[in-house]
């Protein structure tokens, strides 16, 4: 939460990832950790793009504190790594929602204590906390003072490889639901449980 590199910032948010299929796979949900997997691999690849072009076209500097407004200067990347970072926090319909939701679905179905969906909880409100912080801080935020240069996304074969991530961001959940899951999955939980990885 407190990490100002962007690089450092994607690949720890990866341990997160990596936390909650270990979750999963402890919950006896190894198909579900497999499909977690698959999904996360898709946005998580088009937020190291996006992070590579950032650095790129903002003088080859990490620092997030030195980015600032450059959704100015690279709305196609802005755009993208914004849809990277919301399928990552799980909005419906985004490639990670359909994982991610359905391993929390599942784990509120089984009866574990009241400490365990708790904690994983707050480690989904503190995923949508730190992408929340590198996408104000890059691109809304206030100009860090930081060059930046918009040559980069007028290269194909730059943005070619985003563009095609985006999209598999988009399609990439219900398709490998449909092909990982023949049969519909059954949950039945109450009204407050069933909000809550949406609240959080």
């Amino acid at each position: 939460i407190f990490e100002y590199d962007l690089k450092k910032i994607i690949a720890l948010s990866t341990l997160s990832q990596l936390g909650m299929m270990m979750f999963s796979i402890s919950l006896g949900l190894y198909e579900l950790a497999f499909f977690h997997l698959l999904t996360h691999a898709l946005f998580k690849a088009l937020l190291f793009l996006c992070a590579g072009i950032l650095i790129h076209g903002a003088g080859n500097t990490q620092d997030i504190r030195s980015f600032g407004g450059l959704s100015l200067n690279f709305p196609l990347v802005t755009v993208c790594m914004n849809l990277a970072n919301l399928s990552l926090c799980g909005v419906p319909f985004l490639a990670g929602f359909y994982s991610k939701d359905l391993i929390v679905e599942l784990a509120c179905q089984y009866s574990w204590g009241i400490f365990v969906l708790f904690m994983m909880f707050i480690c989904l409100s503190l995923t949508v906390l730190y992408s929340v912080r590198l996408t104000y801080l890059s691109f809304v935020g206030p100009y860090g003072g930081g060059t930046s240069i918009s040559v980069c996304e007028s290269d194909y074969s730059l943005v070619g490889p985003v563009v095609i991530l985006s999209f598999t961001s988009l399609v990439s959940g219900p398709i490998l639901s449909w092909l990982n899951f023949p049969a519909p999955v059954l949950i039945f939980l109450p009204v407050f449980l069933k909000w809550g990885a949406l609240f959080f």
